[in-house]
């Protein structure tokens, strides 16, 4: 069982609740870049602006995340090589370059190409968050902090994508990346001013320091406990890739709600999962982290069940259905990331989330390309065989569980064996 005791005695230092809201104003800039494209897609399948098809557009989405896994794998390398600020500041960088591009992409071309430079580095950056916060906070209160950077998904709901339709239908879809540049500029500036550097693992790399960086990066990939945990984690994201790109449309054409009506969906949903998060981050460490991503699950299941079978639904319904599918997800993301990021040794921490991270892009980026084979759009713009994908995320949530159990008893007998040790 996880320490309660230690739980409730241990108060966030003035410094670290500094760097949990950092952390978290980074991922709500990027996980906005990423989520913004869901509503879009209603307005690039239209034949109005670039009339992209299911396939065209999943393309689009899957590209980012692709790019992302590759990069998050070659930079798995060289992760614990550097100064974690350092990495955050490079990689950041050229995610506003890439969305500044994708802000000013004329054709289906160049979105693409645009979409595949902002994933080479945007998708390493929740990876060396990650490594961060597992440097910087014990595992006894990792579920509360990583409910707190996970609000990040919320507030892009509450405030970026409601903003990002509005600036869209009053202007163009291209004013939603623009936006986030103007986001991003300022996070970038606090970090590098604020952020102290986060190197106490280079310490641990005395005997690895002269090691080509591919060896350093094999010897990772070949553990043992490693590798179960990347094979848990590459159905971790199946359903939110799969479900996020079409889901708007969705929404629009076999729901019945207007595009311009979908901010007050995603309002209402952010909201909830805003209060949940912190919540159920500290449900996670408080019961245990496997406990809550089971019960996540199964509420996940129900609700994209009866979600990917709605036909023209009220509005208000559409909003309950969604903030219960999302707490579920919500439960998953926040306990499973808190267990992923205990079970590597601090040497390999930024190594092991960068190919962690690889695999649940590139995994996800396979998702996406999946949904649109699966799902057909008619010329009217209904979207048949959206059920059939709602299975298809059932049964990878399904296939997850007893994969992230094995992960579980890994990290219960590592920490045993390290209060054994301390004692």
């Amino acid at each position: 069982m996880e320490n309660t005791k230690e739980i409730k005695q241990r108060v966030f230092t003035p410094y670290q609740v500094f760097v949990i809201t950092i952390l978290a104003f980074l991922q709500f800039t990027v996980v906005l870049d990423f989520m913004v494209m869901s509503p879009l897609g209603t307005l690039l399948m239209d034949k109005r602006y670039m009339g992209l098809t299911p396939h065209q557009f999943t393309t689009v989405v899957s590209a980012y995340a692709i790019s992302a896994g590759i990069s998050g794998f070659l930079s798995a390398s060289f992760a614990d090589k550097f100064d974690r600020k350092k990495l955050l500041l490079f990689f950041y960088s050229g995610f506003v370059l890439g969305t500044l591009f994708c802000g000013l992409a004329p054709t289906y071309a160049t979105i693409l190409a645009a979409r595949i430079f902002t994933g080479v580095f945007g998708g390493v950056l929740a990876s060396i968050s990650f490594a961060i916060i597992t440097d910087l906070f014990p595992l006894q209160v990792r579920g509360r902090v990583m409910g707190f950077v996970q609000m990040a998904f919320s507030v892009s709901q509450i405030m970026g994508i409601p903003v990002g339709i509005k600036l869209a239908s009053m202007f163009n879809w291209h004013a939603p990346f623009l936006l986030i540049v103007g986001i991003c500029i300022p996070v970038g500036i606090i970090i590098a001013i604020k952020l102290k550097p986060v190197n106490a693992h280079l310490q641990l790399q005395q005997a690895t320091r002269d090691r080509n960086p591919m060896a350093h990066l094999f010897s990772v990939i070949k553990q043992p406990a490693y590798l179960r945990a990347f094979t848990a984690t590459m159905l971790m994201a199946t359903g939110g890739f799969m479900l996020m790109p079409l889901g708007s449309d969705f929404t629009v054409h076999n729901v019945g709600i207007p595009f311009e009506d979908q901010f007050l969906i995603y309002m209402a949903v952010g909201c909830c999962t805003l209060i949940a998060g912190p919540l159920l981050g500290k449900l996670a460490d408080k019961v245990g982290k496997f406990k809550v991503f089971v019960g996540g699950s199964i509420l996940a299941m129900i609700m994209v069940g009866v979600y990917t079978h709605l036909s023209i639904t009220p509005i208000w319904v559409v909003i309950i259905i969604n903030a219960l599918m999302m707490i579920g997800v919500s439960s998953r993301m926040i306990s499973g990331s808190a267990l992923m990021t205990a079970v590597p040794e601090m040497k390999d921490r930024g190594a092991f989330m960068a190919v962690n991270s690889s695999v649940q892009q590139v995994s996800g980026g396979i998702a996406a390309l999946i949904a649109g084979m699966i799902v057909i759009r008619q010329p009217d713009g209904h979207l048949e065989r959206f059920d059939i994908m709602g299975y298809v995320i059932i049964a990878s949530m399904i296939a997850m569980i007893p994969l992230l159990y094995v992960v579980y008893k890994y990290v219960m007998s590592k920490s045993t064996a390290a209060e054994k040790k301390a004692a």
